[in-house]
């Protein structure tokens, strides 16, 4: 320690320009103490050879060898603390400001030690800069007395501790060592929160059946966890292609007059990298030999992709972009992408099963209903134009592409329930009997039965079973009234019986379409919703 004092009280004097002494620098003698200094470096590393293994002075091995960043613009402090510390077992670094702005880029380190005032970039221009580029790193600022104030300063913004010049070595050996502890500290408590993110994203992935919620999960997870600027994700369709199944970046990315905005990747390049590897990480330019047209949003400055399999085989991939130069993909973070594609591999695939089961069903149910209609010629092909009348009630309320799918979808099943009822009352020539009238009536909630079987129908169940009541709540089963009613039933009502009125039945002739129109304005508001019947007959008018 002595030595190292010694050592640094010389460099203070012959070395500093600003220093008591300063014009020593300038004296015949100084290119011979220079050389002083770089064999005694060169005599003290060659005797400290062996404790440059990760081991502190107390002969304590280190889980990891730290690395430190000292940066001074005074080359003699710089060579003297990268002596020092990596004799105590650190892997040190030593640069200027601004070279020290690049190394962070290309490299990470667990503490940096820097000097407060310095020619170019300053300690604390340096540590606005680590700090707006998000990089994580224990930064401790070395300071003279004139400069505490600013030393205070630099740690309300961030810095972990100071320290003043003239300094002793123990006292940088103590501060360092509590800056790599905290560090240490701080990277385990990231690696537990993202653990317990991945555990939670899982749990979310693997807890629906629904495609889109679990590309939704995907890019929320991505987007967030590795602060990519864009992300998406493409598939091996059956005839296969690539497709891209989602995407998701900033509005200004994606929206525009920009036709291509993240460019078109050369996609078997990338998935013939993903066969070997379990994931690829491009800068720069080593990103365009797999780009067949580059973004037009901006350079690339960081790309990751990762592979979605199933059963050992690549069907797909994620892919994060980075156009921020302040932000770069490390290895960690195709390791966070790897975990989530693992779990969607399977998750994606469950889900596609689950989409092919339940379209095999619903035409299966939809078979029997076509099935039914063709025993009865008087209903043949209702339930086809119930549904296109709904989907017309649907777009003239201006739903939602979710909502009119899920009306359509119950349309078509809406009369599902008539299986059960007896054929001879369906095609009765003459008027039902109160008895008969009651049992027809349980086909609304025979259908609930049918639909409540398939966990996937479910949804249909309270329209389907609504599509009989009234405004007045004189409908059945349930006698509900007003915004009771589901919205998909009262829609279903009106298309429900206008195509009944404008069919022939076996017990009546149609109306004709005039006639029946003005049965649902004389209808409205009582058995009917008379907004819906308003819309309705504005897009029959438009219908022609």
């Amino acid at each position: 320690m002595r030595l190292y004092q010694l050592s640094y009280s010389c460099a203070r004097i012959y070395a500093n320009p600003l220093h008591p002494g300063c014009q020593a620098r300038m004296s015949p003698i100084y290119p011979q103490i220079e050389a002083v200094f770089r064999v005694w470096r060169l005599t003290l590393y060659n005797s400290n050879v062996k404790m440059l293994i990760p081991m502190d002075i107390s002969g304590t091995v280190l889980e990891e060898t730290a690395k430190i960043l000292v940066v001074d613009d005074e080359k003699v402090i710089r060579d003297i603390l990268q002596d020092f510390l990596g004799a105590e077992g650190y892997d040190v670094t030593a640069a200027g400001g601004e070279e020290a702005l690049n190394l962070l880029d290309e490299k990470t380190f667990d503490v940096l030690l820097t000097d407060l005032k310095m020619p170019g970039m300053s300690g604390m221009e340096l540590l606005e800069n680590i700090k707006s580029r998000g990089i994580r790193i224990i930064i401790i600022i070395m300071t003279g007395y004139g400069t505490v104030e600013s030393a205070v300063e630099s740690i309300k913004k961030g810095a972990f501790d100071y320290i003043q010049k003239p300094f002793k070595m123990r006292d940088v050996d103590t501060i360092v060592k509590r800056g790599v502890r905290q560090h240490r500290l701080e990277q385990e408590n990231i690696q537990l929160k993202e653990i317990m993110n991945l555990y939670k994203i899982s749990e979310a992935v693997n807890s629906t059946l629904s495609l889109d919620e679990i590309l939704e999960i995907i890019l929320d997870t991505v987007v967030e966890e590795i602060d990519a600027d864009a992300v998406t994700i493409h598939e091996l369709t059956e005839d296969n292609k690539w497709n891209v199944m989602a995407r998701r970046a900033e509005e200004e990315t994606l929206d525009g007059e920009i036709t291509d905005p993240l460019g078109t990747i050369k996609a078997e390049d990338i998935i013939a990298h993903l066969e070997e590897d379990s994931y690829l990480l491009l800068t720069g330019e080593e990103t365009e030999p797999f780009f067949e047209k580059m973004p037009e949003v901006g350079e690339i400055e960081s790309f990751l992709a990762v592979p979605l399999r199933i059963k050992a085989s690549v069907t797909g991939m994620v892919c994060a972009y980075s156009f921020d130069s302040r932000k770069k993909f490390l290895k960690g973070h195709s390791f966070v992408m790897g975990v989530l594609a693992g779990r969607a591999s399977l998750a994606i695939e469950n889900a596609r099963l689950y989409e092919r089961l339940k379209k095999v069903f619903q035409e299966t149910i939809q078979t029997l209903v076509i099935a039914l209609e063709a025993k009865d010629p008087y209903t043949s092909g209702h339930t086809k134009r119930v549904t296109d009348y709904s989907a017309m009630i649907a777009k003239g309320l201006k739903l939602s592409p979710e909502e009119t799918e899920l009306v359509t979808r119950a349309a078509l099943l809406h009369d599902i329930g008539k299986i059960g009822i007896r054929l001879n009352y369906l095609n009765k020539t003459g008027e039902l009997t109160p008895e008969e009238h009651e049992i027809f009536k349980q086909h609304t909630t025979q259908g609930r039965a049918i639909l409540e079987a398939a966990h996937f129908l479910r949804d249909l169940v309270p329209i389907v079973e609504s599509h009989h009541e009234r405004i007045d709540g004189m409908g059945y089963p349930m006698g509900l009234k007003g915004d009771d009613i589901p919205l998909g039933g009262r829609i279903i009502a009106v298309a429900d019986s206008f195509d009944a009125m404008t069919s022939d039945r076996p017990y009546r002739r149609s109306l004709s379409r005039k006639k029946a129109i003005e049965e649902l304005k004389k209808n409205s508001g009582t058995q009917f919703d008379s907004k819906i019947v308003k819309v309705f007959i504005e897009q029959l008018k438009k219908s022609g």
